[in-house]
């Protein structure tokens, strides 16, 4: 699936999001452009992966959809090279990764250094990497939630945004924790987004600026 031409939804700062999957998060952002209250270009979404849910979400969207397939490359330094042409030839201003499966180059990161956001589901900087429910629930936490932060070359540490934070119950499982979770960043992710697109965030000298002012740690919104 490929779809050309067009400027995707919205107008503003020009957008790229990066998919593996489902795309439920896109979904959100796609929703929030549609309605008026994100104020960005979505110019494009690009997959690691073909024939994927998130790719007919942008394509029902009317967005322009990109495919670097990795699975046809014999190395993966020539997948991560036709990322980066691919996006080189996009010029995003802002690029967001939504439940994109891939650990990029630190080449590419911090040419968008700044500019690339990422949502991870834990408290950062607990639990980094996969399986972050289990491991929440094994290790008997009291909360757990999601984070949207600054992508730097180190896998989720970069500086935090914000955060939705829910109670792990007594009877919590893995399902019914991530369904809470998941609700939680369809909030915060458009939020973080709609900052940066208002001029309202910025990343200075590795901290976080939002209204002018430092964060000394990032905005936090509790499950209703």
């Amino acid at each position: 699936m490929n779809t050309a031409g067009g400027v995707g939804v919205g107008a503003g700062l020009r957008t790229v999001v990066l998919i593996s999957g489902g795309g439920t998060n896109l979904q959100a952002i796609i929703n929030q452009v549609g309605s008026g209250e994100l104020h960005i270009n979505l110019q494009a979404v690009v997959s690691d992966r073909p024939e994927i849910l998130g790719l007919e979400r942008a394509a029902k969207a009317n967005i322009p959809t990109r495919i670097v397939d990795y699975s046809k490359f014999d190395r993966r330094a020539d997948a991560e090279q036709a990322l980066s042409a691919t996006l080189h030839r996009l010029q995003p201003e802002l690029l967001i990764l939504a439940g994109f499966m891939r650990i990029l180059p630190a080449s590419l990161v911090s040419e968008y250094y700044g500019r690339m956001l990422n949502i991870h589901p834990s408290l950062l900087p607990k639990f980094r990497g996969l399986d972050t429910y289990r491991r929440a629930i094994q290790a008997k936490e009291t909360w757990h939630g999601s984070t949207v932060h600054y992508v730097t070359p180190e896998l989720d540490a970069g500086p935090s945004i914000i955060q939705y934070k829910v109670r792990i119950y007594p009877d919590e499982t893995e399902l019914s924790l991530s369904t809470r979770v998941q609700q939680g960043e369809y909030i915060i992710y458009p939020r973080a987004i709609g900052w940066i697109a208002d001029r309202r965030l910025q990343l200075k000298h590795g901290e976080v600026w939002l209204d002018g002012l430092p964060l000394a740690e990032p905005v936090v919104i509790n499950e209703s």
